[in-house]
């Protein structure tokens, strides 16, 4: 199982950090804030109050034992560039990076940052599923309870009309469209239409019964 380190604790950083935790995975929460570090210490982990940019603090924390790192460091872009750096030089495989600006993740680019998400764009939580999900390709969150998420079509849902699916019936879900491989997009899909290998279904409904599809 992948384990995730997240460094800077605002509340894209928390939202990622606890997103992770609820779904199962190790996380090692970082920040130079110890009130943030308070907060958090019940819901991930390991929760630590330690300077991101000094390379020996992160060292004595065997960040390069983790898969994964989400840099959510707030307004210091130095900081962000910096802890960016160090992650990349210790090891780390995969580093996500939070950018201010499109300036910012440029440079972000140019040093190692592997993905880059702009605030305004990526809610934390739907950068969370994205990183550990894999028939999960985006995920949209309407509400605490409802979101939209586009699913790679599995070997149970290919082969089979929407009707013979009874996706509706089983899992509460509406299926909304259906991506093709061939990048074309049926916005109104409709009971006979059929689902084939390689599809992405994009479908709504409420997080307990979408929860029921992605296990399916």
């Amino acid at each position: 199982m992948k384990q995730f380190v997240v460094v800077g604790l605002g509340r894209f950083g928390t939202s990622v950090a606890t997103s992770l935790a609820e779904e199962g995975y190790d996380v090692l929460a970082i920040d130079k804030e110890e009130d943030l570090v308070q907060e958090i210490t019940d819901k991930v982990t390991h929760a630590v109050q330690a300077d991101a940019t000094d390379e020996d603090s992160l060292k004595t924390l065997g960040v390069n034992n983790f898969d994964v790192a989400v840099v959510s460091i707030g307004d210091d872009i130095q900081s962000s560039l910096l802890a960016t750096l160090i992650l990349k030089e210790l090891g780390v495989e995969y580093v996500v990076v939070k950018a201010q600006t499109k300036l910012h993740g440029k440079v972000l680019n140019k040093i190692g940052a592997d993905k880059i998400v702009y605030p305004e764009r990526d809610m934390g939580v739907r950068v969370a599923y994205n990183l550990v999900t894999t028939n999960v390709l985006d995920y949209i969150e309407l509400s605490p309870n409802y979101s939209i998420i586009e699913v790679l079509a599995t070997d149970k849902l290919t082969g089979k009309t929407l009707r013979e699916l009874e996706l509706r019936a089983k899992f509460g879900i509406n299926v909304i469209a259906i991506k093709k491989e061939e990048n074309e997009i049926n916005v109104t899909p409709e009971a006979d239409d059929m689902v084939e290998s390689g599809d992405v279904l994009v479908v709504m409904g409420q997080e307990k019964d979408l929860d029921k599809l992605r296990e399916y």
